[in-house]
């Protein structure tokens, strides 16, 4: 049996797409009804509804219970989308009674100075656009974005969502080439000297943040490439705040972050980057969005073009500068 939209929109409701979400989170029908405060014969009933309307099986039944088929993930996938587009309109709505004129929810990681004057950029463009920003692993951001709750997330393209089969449903755009930099005090004796290796650097008490971060894997096949135990650092830190401190506290200390972090702690002074032969490449940092949706909002496309336009003007500057 073939559905058309019309017949879809007459069948189903928000509950049912609620239920496909909620039994996507919980894993199992227990735990949606209790999601949903529903019995567990309510939600039977629900999903019979659903299949009716899709005119396909969904889920498989078991003793064990109910089991999404591929047909079934697909509509669990789908209906989030459903769910966060409606999320999306609330909010822009929302904000618009206050005033604004569009909204973008962004997410991004959190070392990163080009994300702020792209924002100044749109809204120098665009002055009534809010932003809503939230920040994290990129992976975990990316799912945010194909579960429609973002549109857009500007970060590294990670090995580990590369990985993903749902990264096929995401555009990527290169936005930055990065780099492992090491920053240290302008008091520390090492900033006067031109050419250093790894070598020199395996014995420095070190900040970097925690194994599973890029930065960190870049840091230790830096000396792993120069057949060197990688140094345990003395001070383990996600936050730029806290790295950025320990090195103007610290003059003993180096700190291994990427290139987007170490431009922002420059700008602030008290702290000179190390020229460490040879350089560590990091993933690209790039601005995804969603592959298939509807063409990009105007929100989005003048956040692009800003981010473009606030990495190339810093670029410029820096060549100036050199």
């Amino acid at each position: 049996m073939t559905t058309n939209l019309d017949y879809l929109v007459r069948r189903l409701r928000l509950r049912h797409l609620e239920l496909l979400v909620r039994l996507a989170d919980a894993g199992t029908m227990r735990g949606a009804a209790d999601l949903l405060s529903l019995s567990q014969p309510a939600i039977s009933k629900m999903l019979v509804e659903i299949e009716e309307a899709f005119g396909a099986r969904l889920f498989e039944r078991s003793r064990q219970g109910v089991s999404a088929n591929p047909f079934g993930i697909a509509a669990m996938h789908h209906a989030r989308i459903i769910l966060g587009e409606l999320s999306r309109t609330t909010d822009e709505l929302d904000a618009m009674r206050t005033g604004a004129s569009a909204m973008l929810r962004l997410g991004t990681l959190s070392v990163t100075a080009a994300v702020p004057a792209a924002i100044a950029g749109l809204q120098s463009r665009m002055p009534g656009a809010c932003v809503q920003i939230r920040d994290g692993r990129v992976h975990a951001l990316i799912q945010r974005l194909l579960d429609g709750e973002l549109d857009c997330v500007f970060g590294a393209m990670t090995p580990e969502a590369l990985a993903n089969e749902s990264f096929r449903s995401v555009r990527a755009e290169v936005i930055v080439e990065d780099r492992l930099c090491v920053l240290a005090s302008d008091r520390n004796a090492l900033v006067r000297r031109r050419r250093l290796r790894w070598t020199d650097l395996q014995a420095a008490r070190w900040v970097a943040p925690p194994p599973e971060t890029l930065v960190r894997q870049a840091f230790m096949s830096a000396f792993m490439n120069e057949g060197l135990d990688p140094p345990v650092p003395v001070i383990e830190a996600m936050s730029s705040v806290t790295v950025g401190a320990a090195a103007r506290l610290d003059p003993t200390v180096l700190c291994a972050v990427r290139h987007e972090h170490a431009r922002d702690e420059l700008a602030r002074g008290g702290v000179r980057r190390l020229a460490v032969a040879p350089e560590i490449a990091l993933p690209p940092l790039c601005l995804f969005t969603r592959r298939g949706s509807p063409e990009r909002p105007a929100v989005v496309q003048e956040f692009a073009r800003a981010l473009r336009g606030a990495v190339q003007g810093r670029s410029g500057r820096r060549a100036a500068v050199s």
